[in-house]
């Protein structure tokens, strides 16, 4: 029965006059096909005469008269001669307010076992970028309920922030806080390129049915193809956008950056690009705005967007990293000597920093959380002499200053899991720290 309602919706979707074309040559991920006339971004259905299995999979390039394919499955067992017909549009992804609490794939089908997904509008994943004269301007505080954030590193509605770490620093866990603590109407969380274990993990455990009621998750593990991780990011900016346009705050998260990048570098190779900086081919680096500038703000709501980016061997300045903190709006830098020591969210607050921040916050916090980074940097200069024994008490006011609150800054900035703090009850916190 579902393959038959999978036939009828093709049907439906499908130009009442079929062009059809074949596969003719399948070389590692890439479908060429001898038709049908395409466009870059059309979506095909491959069908075998002797199976009833249906194939998706997108047209990505062109060579001498043939079209290039890149699957959105499997294509185990696919044969040379199998038929391709295009459907003559672009993906488009189920929206409507049922999509609350689910888990969806990276093509945006239901994978929780609580049914379909009831449509009330369709949205297509590759929408156009907000008009840069039709964007608000970002002016309001988007309380993300960690102190070190909300504090010292404020971010507003529709604001892009990158958070950027290694491998095992917490960005999961500090990401499952945030959804949980967030003033945002609702959260899109993108899971791209995560271990399967660790889906149902984050869910269950990390997230837990109170981050889930207000939540949507959309994700594709590592094993996925190339092109259905990259799908999976579009479609949750597709998901994020229909809630925004509904007039909602939404908070829209994604695990990783650097793996979608991974994948369009698959795809970049496997279509004949050459590889440019560290084998990322060229549009690795086109790609990244198309998805980075998709949140924001318009006349009906917000998109604020965190995105993780998983910096190779904790350089913070590798290809992907570098390009992804020169679109967004400020960057979250977690550290590894914080984790070993059991400081989380491991934020390195020197590191870190919100562009906006100045903008939407008081003078009072303003000036409050500025006092308080000189003394962090000035304990941090220091840390060493201080550690041994070899710093002079009354040698620098401002580093006896740092010493003597270091211990309540320490405990200002750690936070565990389950506690959740208002924001302005942060702020009130941070202000009397700096007046002691």
């Amino acid at each position: 029965m579902m393959k038959l309602n999978e036939i009828n919706n093709i049907i439906s979707d499908t130009n009442s006059i079929t062009r059809m074309g074949k596969i003719i040559e399948i070389i590692g991920l890439t479908i060429i096909a001898d038709g049908p006339n395409s466009s870059i971004g059309d979506l095909c259905h491959i069908i075998e005469d002797d199976s009833d299995n249906i194939i998706y999979a997108e047209v990505v390039g062109f060579k001498k008269d043939c079209i290039l394919l890149m699957p959105l499955g499997s294509i185990e067992g696919l044969k040379a001669g199998a038929k391709v017909i295009n459907t003559g549009t672009h993906m488009k992804v189920k929206v409507s307010d049922s999509l609350l609490g689910r888990v969806l794939d990276g093509l945006g089908n239901p994978i929780d076992n609580k049914g379909p997904v009831i449509a009330d509008d369709y949205y297509p994943t590759s929408a156009e970028i907000i008009n840069p004269m039709e964007r608000k301007p970002i002016d309001e505080v988007l309380s993300l309920g960690l102190r070190a954030i909300d504090g010292l590193n404020t971010i507003g509605k529709g604001q892009r922030v990158g958070i950027f770490a290694g491998s095992g620093v917490g960005k999961s866990t500090t990401l499952a806080m945030i959804a949980k603590n967030t003033s945002a109407d609702i959260n899109v969380i993108a899971l791209i390129g995560e271990r399967g274990r660790e889906v149902r993990e984050f869910i269950e455990y990390t997230m837990g049915e109170e981050g889930m009621k207000r939540s949507i998750v959309v994700c594709a593990t590592s094993e996925q193809p190339a092109l259905v991780k990259i799908k999976a990011s579009f479609v949750a900016c597709a998901i994020a956008e229909y809630f925004r346009d509904k007039g909602k705050d939404v908070l829209f998260m994604l695990d990783s950056v650097t793996r979608i990048a991974l994948a369009q570098r698959e795809v970049g190779l496997a279509t004949g690009e050459p590889p440019a900086t560290r084998g990322y081919t060229p549009s690795v680096f086109a790609l990244l705005p198309k998805f980075l500038e998709r949140a924001g703000a318009n006349k009906n709501g917000t998109i604020t967007g965190l995105y993780t980016v998983l910096v190779e061997g904790d350089d913070m300045n590798e290809p992907i990293a570098d390009a992804a903190r020169s679109i967004l709006d400020g960057h979250i830098v977690l550290s590894r000597a914080l984790a070993h020591k059991n400081h989380y969210p491991a934020i390195d607050v020197l590191a870190s920093i919100s562009r906006v921040m100045n903008s939407i916050v008081d003078n009072e916090q303003k000036q409050a959380a500025g006092k308080i980074r000189n003394l962090m940097a000035s304990y941090a200069k220091n840390e060493d002499l201080i550690n041994i024994g070899a710093y002079a008490k009354g040698s620098d006011p401002m580093t006896d200053k740092a010493i003597a609150l270091h211990e309540k800054i320490e405990s200002y900035l750690i936070q565990s899991a389950d506690d959740k703090t208002d924001f302005e009850i942060t702020k009130n916190e941070l202000v009397n720290l700096a007046k002691m």
